[in-house]
């Protein structure tokens, strides 16, 4: 099996998926801005300098969910995918989706973002394979809180491996492919044969151009 493992926010789509929910949430009148909008640029600027705790970012943005049952945001998140996130899915990240599956190859939508908000996202690309962070969900709602071991840094290798391992599959045994924007997906990038840099930013730049990975910009 070869493997083609993509990124998504800033990779496939040109923006947050998680900033994104929130913005369209406060448009809708359900999540209160001037109490957000403070705590969010913090998380927001942590993420772009690699220091945010992986837990506090993955539960404030999951947080966003809480005290509602996944049948109660079904046609919100349609509502999202629809009107937020498809037209800002990058036309380029579509093509290069669709090289590889014309070779053969198995691809894989792998984001910290958590699965209820991008499994819509992976389906409009046509990709069946989706590793996200996990959410807990406790007598039928949303708890706020990410389960298992978030999809993030380290934690996208260790999910990757997990994900394979129940398949009977090891890495070191495919071929793989990996895109993505952001140094917190450098571990990610370390673990697979062909590394491509999307959109990156100043410092994966930086160490793309040392190592010779490909630097590609699809917006």
């Amino acid at each position: 099996m070869r493997l083609a493992l993509f990124d998504l926010d800033h990779t496939l789509l040109n923006g947050d998926s998680d900033q994104l929910w929130c913005d369209f949430l406060i448009e809708k009148g359900m999540l209160e801005k001037a109490s957000f909008s403070q705590r969010n640029a913090q998380i927001a600027s942590d993420y772009q300098s690699g220091t945010v705790d992986v837990q506090v970012f993955c539960d404030f943005y999951i947080g966003s969910l809480v005290l509602k049952s996944p049948q109660d945001w079904q046609p919100l998140r349609v509502e999202f995918l629809h009107e937020w996130i498809a037209p800002r899915l990058a036309a380029a990240g579509k093509v290069q989706i669709q090289i590889h599956q014309a070779q053969g190859d198995r691809v894989v939508m792998t984001t910290a973002t958590n699965r209820f908000i991008t499994e819509l996202t992976a389906e409009h690309l046509g990709v069946s394979d989706l590793i996200a962070t996990e959410t807990e969900i406790q007598n039928g709602l949303f708890t706020g809180h990410a389960t298992g071991v978030p999809n993030m840094r380290e934690g996208k290798v260790k999910r990757l491996h997990a994900w394979l391992s129940a398949q009977g599959l090891d890495l070191s045994t495919i071929e793989t492919w990996g895109y993505s924007d952001s140094m917190n997906d450098l571990p990610l990038l370390e673990a697979v044969n062909h590394p491509t840099v999307t959109q990156g930013d100043t410092r994966l730049r930086t160490l793309a151009q040392a190592r010779g990975w490909p630097l590609v910009d699809w917006f």
